[in-house]
């Protein structure tokens, strides 16, 4: 006969867990519920991962490299040129007995002490004027200005007819082979600045007179002393 004061088999193990006042013991716990829960946290760890990893790169990343500064150069200062003096540089050109005739001239050579050039030029006695006194001379450069053709003094006024087609002239003239530009000797013309040059052109499309050279009297000598 079956011993009724055993529990059924199926119940032999499962001893009530003992319960303390005022704590209810743990629920029942569904099969497999570990399981899930470590598959949420992964997927939570994932998606703040990606939350910021992608907060990171799209922030700017800046180099700690200092701003570019701007270069200064030091630009000599240009210095200032001397201006035109009347210095005896060249000492005497000519003897005034030697330019005593009208019309005479001399060829001589000026150094400019303002540019360290040697100008070929041209002094001429004029009608006008004393031999002694500078006023009676006209010293010129033999190159035209703002070019390098070489000026010429015509004494022969048929070449002038000829070569220049200027056949109204009845004293010697200066001319300018190159472009067929005719001066007078005996005329001035204005310049810029309000300055009267000696050597007013009367045919031709050159732009001024020559380049003057200023004559002083000391004794018996012609001095040229500076070029405009």
């Amino acid at each position: 006969m079956a011993d009724q004061s055993q529990p059924p088999a199926n119940q032999r193990f499962k001893a009530e867990m003992p319960q303390i006042p005022g704590i209810s013991g743990p629920g029942p716990r569904p099969a497999g519920s570990g399981g899930h829960w470590l598959v949420v946290s992964g997927c939570i760890a994932v998606l703040l991962a990606a939350l910021v990893g992608g907060k990171f790169l799209s922030k700017p990343h800046r180099a700690d490299t200092p701003p570019p500064t701007t270069a200064q150069i030091d630009v000599p200062a240009t210095p200032d040129l001397p201006a035109p003096v009347a210095v005896d540089t060249n000492g005497p050109i000519a003897r005034i007995e030697d330019m005593s005739k009208p019309w005479t001239s001399l060829e001589f050579t000026f150094h400019n002490p303002i540019t360290g050039e040697n100008v070929p030029a041209l002094l001429l006695r004029l009608p006008q004027g004393a031999a002694g006194q500078s006023s009676g001379y006209w010293a010129f450069a033999m190159r035209a200005a703002f070019s390098n053709c070489r000026l010429e003094y015509l004494q022969d006024l048929d070449k002038l007819k000829s070569d220049y087609s200027f056949a109204q002239a009845r004293h010697p003239m200066v001319g300018n082979p190159c472009s067929r530009t005719v001066y007078d000797p005996l005329k001035y013309a204005g310049i810029s600045g309000n300055v009267l040059a000696r050597g007013a052109i009367v045919q031709g499309s050159d732009l001024r007179p020559p380049l003057g050279i200023e004559v002083k009297i000391r004794g018996k000598d012609i001095l040229a002393t500076r070029m405009e």
